[in-house]
């Protein structure tokens, strides 16, 4: 693995470009390349799909910056009124976002326009050549598995866009990191946010104005700096069982993990998960009690299972916006063709060190709110 500053003069040596924009990238860069030589344990295949992808988002920003340097009107552009999905993860919030994004008004960020903004859709003629074709080697490793039953064209999370500024879980999900993970727990995101707003406005940009649905996990461990760039957002917030939900997320890292490295830390991976999780619901709470809790709305694991057009048909209701009938049509179909294309098999909890009961109460706090954010899910 490369050291940071070989990183960068590759990238603006492959796109004859020099200006990255603000510095708020570099410290996340340097310390996630040193925490990948020094303790990732990484394999060949690890190797170069890490340096692939880092040196991808490198490049996505330099042509950012250009695009914005020869089309500075781009800065016009309105991101109003987004909605984001903010839960933990596996508790339905991907599925969720596939079934938001059949709603042909809004806008939401593609599979194959995360990791490649740029050029701006709007300016390629279709078909787009990014649709369908994998990224770096690692996304082609992974492409098409259990975990994205999303489609050509379906919702991706916004890790990519965060990695633009190197402030990304979605490589702790590729690597065992544990200094860039303490670091990234604890750090500064407002200018990830600003950035990730600046990389909507390109993705809009030429397009017609619509409403974007966005989603990532992450973004509970850092709403205040969320809601800084996007102070008009509301959120969405799954729920389930902590216990399963850290199991659960902990399986998939150790999936992905294994296809980069010899070496799966099974232990690793679930203290990992279990601290970063429970930290980022306890920051929910203390955000949402904080005054902002007007601007959730609420969806139980089970009750969306049980009826999934009821709960978005519910949250276009406080949203107050109307679902369509093609809108309507569009989520049954993919339901009805993808309802169990994310079911994972239960691994063994004691592989990551983990027990259900020292889960929940982790997660006390959140347990005790979960009866009154989804009563309906919650005594099913």
């Amino acid at each position: 693995m490369q050291d940071h500053k070989e990183l960068i003069e590759d990238a603006q040596r492959q796109t004859g470009l020099n200006d990255f924009g603000p510095d708020s990238f570099r410290e996340g860069l340097e310390i996630l390349s040193d925490s990948l030589r020094r303790e990732a344990r990484l394999n060949t295949v690890g190797e170069r799909a890490l340096t692939e992808r880092i040196g991808l988002h490198l490049r996505q920003r330099l042509l950012i910056e250009d695009w914005y340097r020869r089309h500075p009107e781009i800065e016009d552009e309105q991101i109003v009124a987004p909605l984001f999905g903010v839960s933990l993860p596996r508790t339905g919030s991907s599925a969720l976002s596939y079934l938001l994004a059949s709603d042909p008004g809004i806008r939401y960020l593609r599979v194959w326009e995360s990791a490649q903004p740029c050029p701006p859709p709007s300016t390629v003629p279709a078909p787009d050549p990014r649709r369908g074709v994998a990224a770096t080697s690692g996304d082609a490793l992974l492409k098409g598995g259990k975990r994205t039953p999303s489609g050509i064209d379906g919702a991706m999370e916004c890790q990519d866009l965060m990695a633009l500024d190197f402030k990304s879980q979605i490589f702790q999900a590729f690597a065992r990191i544990p200094r860039y993970s303490d670091w990234l727990l604890e750090t500064d995101l407002n200018d990830t946010y600003a950035y990730q707003k600046r990389t909507l406005k390109l993705l809009q940009w030429g397009e017609p104005a619509r409403a974007w649905r966005l989603k990532a996990p992450t973004h509970m461990l850092y709403l205040d700096a969320l809601t800084a760039a996007f102070p008009d957002a509301r959120f969405v917030m799954t729920h389930r069982d902590p216990a399963e939900v850290i199991l659960s997320v902990a399986a998939v890292y150790a999936d992905i993990i294994g296809t980069f490295t010899d070496h799966i830390d099974m232990p690793y991976l679930g203290e990992l998960n279990l601290r970063c999780w429970s930290e980022a619901m306890n920051r929910a709470i203390a955000f949402r009690e904080g005054g902002q809790d007007h601007r959730f709305f609420d969806i139980h694991f089970r009750a969306m299972h049980q009826d999934p057009l009821g709960e978005v048909r519910a949250l276009y209701a406080w949203l107050g916006e109307e679902v369509s009938p093609a809108f309507a049509d569009a989520m049954a179909e993919w339901w009805a063709d993808n309802a169990q294309a994310e079911r994972m098999g239960k691994p063994d909890p004691a592989r990551f060190g983990l027990d259900p009961a020292a889960v929940r109460q982790r997660f006390a706090p959140y347990l005790q709110r979960m009866e009154q954010w989804a009563p309906s899910g919650a005594a099913a």
